[in-house]
């Protein structure tokens, strides 16, 4: 877990402006920046950000976060991911919770990934520099039907036919470098081979790699006409890992929001194809088979992802493995299908030859991943007999293990014990279910209850804290235990929110609280009220917490008075106490009534 100061101190480092400003144009607008959201389609800028709070916010689909946030939500990373990332942009390294390695070491690692990245930048540069002048190139990709528009936008390139055109890019072209970034395959004195080094790709269309952050990682190479192998991609290396990355995903971002699904296929050509007939929701598996971290990665930008595979053995075969990889992420609010083509079609070909509609047709139409698993473990059972119901659950218990419980997974027991001859708990029995969802969902299920929004004041006192955090070290111990007995619903919000609050500072102490608080619900609503008002100045908002702290004693001690009463003061105590509360509310009376300053506390004195 990353230190809470170490946060405060990043976000006090970057400007959330420039953060945004490189993927979104912003202009200047009052004291905020506005611009088109890049979270969902608009023509009238409802996207703000504010250099003050240090939050972005769109009034149209209510998008909002800190640097850290944005981040996450544009490009698809993990927090850590995030956090990592804008720290290297501020030259700041973070902190590791387990042993730290040796500085020293810490600096040989980073040279190396900057040594990496500048020969994969500068490889990419070469490569669709020689595509201009490659004609023979360029008729292919005409012939496969890429405008240059569209090779322009994933950044298609050529790599010539020779052993070792990439000299002329790097002098030095013995250097180790180039072999650990995959660009040269070095040979061994044991290979008997006449060239001790040589180009990776060589008479290759180059497709480049790139992450989320749109850093280039690694190439694909496609063969113009015959031979062998097909595709060619760079080896496992620092930057890439084929089981973690996928083509295109960088240049299909904002068509993934904009469509709310993403379609997963098995090529590069596949994307590129699908991109130039306006079908741009699309990415590729690099070579490797679906994996889990491809499913998270995907399920970081949409909540509907659709595999699509060719309809021989073979792509029922990756499709199982896409299955296997899906299920420890299948929820209830997300939706993972799986689209069968035609035999003889691949995406590309299919497209081009029915056209555009009958291709989201079959997206549309695309295997719910329910009836995909149950179809998995019985097409090849004869489930008229009490073996083939038996294989069919052996071959379903793994499956259904690997999901998480909840209302999909009980829907999935059920069809399988109708479909088996059995029971739904006799399956869970069966299968070993650690947390069976018949008991949780239909049992033990507690039952909804919506919380209360806070009462004006409590609500009051929190938007101050938000505005500025730093007043929550001017409410002690009596001030909390006064909203909280005069609002106990709400005073858990109040003490955690009081709690973060008391450990930020400095100018970005509204991000900083506001990251860390966001919970998709009561807080968020408080947080988008915040981001749509200006900040009011540090001197008015202490008056008002002060005002609201008399306020919520006055409250809560009329409160105890009130009880005092109706018990009937059976004994000596509980005068003393009466008499001792109704010093204090008056004393707290003449104090509202003679400072002029605190209308709030005057005008609840009065309606008391």
């Amino acid at each position: 877990m990353i230190p809470q100061s170490f946060l405060q101190d990043l976000l006090n480092r970057v400007d959330i402006v420039e953060v945004v400003g490189r993927y979104v144009q912003l202009k200047k607008g009052g004291a905020n920046y506005l611009g088109l959201c890049p979270f969902h389609n608009e023509k009238s800028p409802s996207f703000t950000v504010s250099p003050v709070k240090q939050f972005y916010h769109c009034f149209g689909c209510g998008a909002n976060g800190s640097a850290i946030g944005f981040m996450m939500e544009f490009s698809g990373m993990s927090f850590i991911e995030a956090v990592k990332d804008l720290a290297q942009q501020s030259g700041m390294t973070v902190p590791e919770q387990e042993q730290q390695l040796p500085p020293a070491q810490r600096a040989a690692i980073q040279a190396k990934s900057l040594a990496l990245s500048e020969v994969m930048n500068r490889a990419c540069d070469f490569y669709r520099q020689q595509l201009r002048g490659a004609t023979h190139a360029i008729d292919y990709l005409k012939r496969r039907g890429l405008t240059g528009e569209i090779a322009a936008k994933f950044w298609i390139g050529y790599a010539p036919d020779a052993w070792d055109s990439l000299r002329s890019v790097f002098p030095e072209y013995d250097q180790q470098v180039l072999v650990e970034a995959g660009m040269v395959i070095e040979k061994s004195e044991e290979e008997g081979s006449s060239r001790k080094r040589y180009d990776r790709f060589r008479d290759r269309i180059i497709f480049p790699i790139r992450n989320t952050k749109g850093q280039v990682i690694g190439f694909g190479g496609r063969v113009l006409e015959h031979g062998e192998p097909k595709y060619l991609n760079s080896p496992e290396t620092p930057l890439f890992q084929k089981g973690t990355e996928l083509y295109g995903l960088f240049e299909a971002r904002q068509a993934i929001r904009e469509k709310s699904h993403v379609l997963v296929t098995e090529g590069y050509m596949d994307v590129v194809a699908l991109a130039q007939f306006g079908v741009a929701q699309v990415v590729a598996t690099l070579g490797t088979a679906c994996t889990a971290v491809h499913v998270q990665k995907l399920l970081r930008q949409t909540d509907q992802v659709i595999f699509s595979f060719d309809g021989d053995a073979a792509g029922r075969r990756a499709a199982r493995r896409a299955l296997e990889a899906c299920l420890p992420h299948a929820s209830d609010s997300r939706t993972l299908k799986f689209l069968f083509l035609p035999i003889e079609h691949d995406p590309d070909s299919f497209i081009r030859a029915h056209g555009v509609q009958a291709f989201e047709q079959l997206i549309r139409d695309a295997t719910p991943l329910s009836q995909f698993l149950i179809a998995t473990v019985t097409d090849d059972q004869d489930l008229r007999t009490a073996e083939g119901r038996a294989r069919a659950q052996f071959d379903a218990k793994p499956l259904i293990q690997a999901m998480p419980p909840s209302a999909l997974r009980l829907q999935l027991l059920r069809q399988l014990a109708q479909i088996t001859d059995s029971t739904t708990q006799e399956l869970e029995t069966l299968f070993e279910l650690s947390n069976p969802s018949q008991k949780k969902f239909l049992r033990s299920a507690p039952r909804a209850v919506r919380r209360k929004a806070p009462v004006e004041l409590e609500r009051k006192v929190l938007r101050l804290l938000f505005a500025h955090p730093v007043l929550a070290q001017e409410l002690d111990e009596d001030a909390m235990q006064a909203f909280c007995s005069s609002a106990p619903d709400h005073g858990d919000t109040l003490r955690r929110v009081v709690a973060v609050a008391k450990q930020v500072s400095g100018d970005v102490g509204f991000a900083v609280l506001a990251e860390q608080l966001r919970d998709g619900g009561e807080l968020d609503a408080l947080i988008t009220e915040v981001l749509a008002e200006p900040l009011p100045e540090l001197a008015l908002a202490r008056l008002e917490l002060a005002g609201a702290i008399k306020q919520s004693t006055m409250r809560s001690l009329r409160a105890e008075l009130d009880r005092l009463v109706a018990q009937g003061l059976p004994d000596e105590h509980a005068r003393s106490r009466y008499r001792e509360v109704s010093v204090k509310l008056e004393q707290l009376r003449a104090i509202a009534e003679i400072d002029p300053e605190n209308k709030s506390s005057t005008r609840a004195s009065k309606e008391m």
